[in-house]
């Protein structure tokens, strides 16, 4: 079976579109969404929509997700912040291996992120706070994006998220490594106070 380079969590407006814009950056996407009883499955609905005849896999149980992704995994989660992200974790962590990358993509405290990292580094699974700015137009056609978190995952995780990201006209990436633990997310709150 052929695996994914990147796993993407969470099919709101949001996550299908930076999975639309992955995809046309050339990444094998593997999708996740929580299932919900008694209505439409997120994933399959999407692949039966605009995710029709694209490079995705996807997938219905945490299990499944992960097995279809490369080593060391990459997983974007573009769910609602809090408790959410938390519960998501505890989810996937039985499936990680060390040196395996989380993602947050939401828009998280930057004090959650903080803890989160912590917890995550004992376990030598490294936790991305990111903030990613644009709306639904920006995570298809280039948001600007914010990531904080390990020097040690800078150079796996950054090329992937400057290549979805916006561009100057002199190609610069709008997406710099913003710096340690937080810090990403702390960026992104500043600017949300801003805008």
């Amino acid at each position: 079976m052929i695996k994914s380079d990147i796993g993407l969590v969470g099919l709101a407006v949001m996550g299908e579109n930076l999975a639309l814009n992955l995809e046309q950056k050339g990444y094998r996407v593997s999708l996740y969404n929580r299932l919900r009883e008694n209505s439409p499955q997120a994933v399959d609905s999407f692949l039966a929509n605009k995710g029709k005849n694209k490079h995705f896999i996807g997938t219905h149980s945490p299990k499944e997700f992960i097995e279809s992704l490369k080593s060391p995994r990459k997983i974007l989660l573009m769910i609602r912040a809090g408790h959410p992200v938390d519960e998501m974790i505890t989810t996937l962590l039985p499936f990680l291996k060390k040196g395996d990358t989380i993602i947050d993509g939401g828009n998280s405290d930057y004090r959650d992120t903080q803890r989160r990292e912590n917890e995550l580094r004992e376990k030598r699974i490294f936790f991305v706070g990111c903030g990613i700015s644009g709306g639904e137009e920006g995570a298809l056609h280039g948001p600007s994006i914010m990531p904080g978190g390990s020097d040690e995952i800078k150079k796996e995780i950054l090329p992937v998220l400057q290549n979805i990201a916006a561009h100057l006209d002199d190609g610069t990436p709008c997406c710099s490594w913003i710096g340690p633990d937080g810090s990403g997310h702390f960026v992104k709150t500043v600017h949300n106070g801003i805008e």
